[in-house]
């Protein structure tokens, strides 16, 4: 890993089998190179007396876990790193006058890329350059993570090596995008980097900029019983249909794919997505009604166990279950469970409680929602039920053509610094709707008589628009 004498070309069986051994940098013996006498002795480059403050408490503190890591730094010697020993010192200095000024001293260097890649490096800089000279440059590194999350611990110890030896040794687990995050390194070392990544662990640097962020799913049918559709498939085959878009940012700005399994939203894909796909079905819930009696007479825990711990009284299926339905299509005789389904909203909120009574229906798919995001130009905004139901079969081309169609138009249309949500709200979902082809639906419908949401053209009404009022009085006489 940049190390000499240690670089080699793997093929692909070898990259597949290949241990953390075969590439570690550091020993055991330089993880633990300091005891906790040696640390309480520490003193960091820098007073930071404000900072010192978010120490006291209960918390866990990230000023004590970068003081940890300032101590291993000076331990370890600048011999053995590659972006300066006192990284960490100087960050912890930036802060603490950050604090005491009440403003920043970073600065967004825009997109500091690695050759022929507008993504994945997000510049910053330092506006005290003298005081803090070893965070002059200080960038930060998206790394694109495994499906819902799944390590191993030989990946976890070699990108933990890597963030060591060419960085500041501090990462971010996770990003709001979900990426792993390399926080601090210097630009000569970006590109090697980006080689260590992609020839030692097989992984690719993740989304920043105008471009797609990288695709974030739930842990699906990886160990869930109520996902409604392969997300950790769909979120792979989508990032790789769409790398071109996540390295060579060309659209207005940034755009998110998020994959949840089922309504319940274990990614949040409905608040913080251009494009969400969220499973759910077209079928019945399906019911066991033995179960059902054995919730009542509180033989199974209610929430799957997650209630234990404190006397809440015995489950009451009427008060806990029918009287939260938010539709209230659901009716307890004293016997008999009944859900009037054409009303359920997927709420998950029964299934959830009586898991196992009750669960999705067998003919799953995914919803399809655009436009939601955080306040930028415009406030936040939920996505729109664009979709209600689509089946996703791999290899999900059916999803892939309709993303192809919405960003067609979002890079035309779109302003810059406009997401898809804004250009939505300032166009209407009108043209959306016109420009994937697809009805109007009352789903989509936000607030009834007062937001018109579909106008028609002349050509869709009979007749068009002229009116014979002879014609009408005929059969409407005053």
């Amino acid at each position: 890993m940049g190390i000499p004498g240690k670089e080699k070309m793997w093929d692909k069986e070898e990259k597949e089998h290949r241990k953390y051994d075969d590439v570690r940098i550091f020993t055991d013996k330089d993880f633990n190179n300091y005891t906790e006498d040696e640390l309480k002795a520490f003193k960091p480059k820098h007073a930071t007396p404000m900072l010192d403050e978010l120490e006291k408490g209960p918390w866990p503190s990230f000023v004590s876990d970068l003081k940890r890591e300032a101590l291993h730094r000076h331990k370890v010697g600048q011999d053995n790193l590659l972006i300066p020993m006192e990284a960490v010192d100087d960050l912890l200095g930036v802060v603490e006058l950050s604090y005491k000024e009440g403003e920043t001293h970073w600065k967004h260097g825009g997109i500091v890329g690695v050759l022929g890649y507008g993504g994945g490096v997000i510049g910053r800089y330092c506006d005290q350059q003298q005081m803090f000279p070893s965070v002059a440059h200080f960038h930060t590194i998206r790394v694109n993570q495994p499906g819902a999350k799944f390590y191993n611990t030989d990946f976890l110890r070699a990108f933990c090596d890597i963030c060591e030896y060419r960085g500041s040794g501090i990462t971010n687990m996770h990003g709001s995008t979900g990426d792993m995050v390399m926080l601090g390194s210097t630009t000569e070392q970006l590109e090697p980097i980006f080689f260590d990544l992609t020839h030692d662990l097989g992984n690719d640097i993740g989304g920043s900029g105008s471009n797609l962020r990288t695709p974030s799913d739930c842990i699906g049918p990886g160990r869930c019983e109520f996902a409604c559709y392969d997300t950790l498939a769909m979120c792979y085959e989508m990032t790789m249909a769409f790398q071109d878009e996540l390295h060579r940012p060309a659209f207005p700005y940034k755009f998110k794919f998020k994959f949840d399994g089922c309504p319940n939203g274990c990614v949040a894909a409905i608040a913080r997505s251009d494009m969400a796909f969220i499973g759910t079905w077209k079928d019945d819930i399906r019911i066991n009604q033995e179960a059902i009696q054995a919730y009542v007479a509180d033989k199974i825990p209610r929430d799957g166990g997650g209630m234990a711990g404190a006397n809440w009284g015995p489950f009451n299926i009427q008060e806990e279950i029918i009287d939260r339905c938010p539709t209230g299509c659901m009716t307890w005789d004293g016997k008999k469970l009944s859900i009037n389904n054409p009303e359920c909203s997927r709420c998950m909120h029964c299934i959830n409680a009586m898991p196992e009574a009750l669960r999705v229906g067998k003919d799953t798919g995914v919803s399809i929602l655009f436009g939601a995001k955080a306040p930028i130009l415009e406030g936040a905004q939920m996505s729109v039920l664009t979709v209600p139901f689509m089946y996703a079969k791999h290899p999900f081309e059916s999803q892939q053509a309709l993303a192809r169609k919405v960003q067609d138009w979002w890079i035309e249309e779109g302003k810059n610094r406009e997401r898809l949500g804004e250009l939505i709200q300032r166009m209407g979902l009108k043209t959306l709707i016109e420009v994937l082809g697809i009805p109007a639906m009352p789903q989509m419908v936000k607030e009834p008589r007062s937001n018109p949401y579909v106008f028609f053209k002349e050509s869709e009404v009979p007749g068009g628009w002229q009116r014979d009022i002879g014609d009408y009085r005929s059969r409407h006489p005053k």
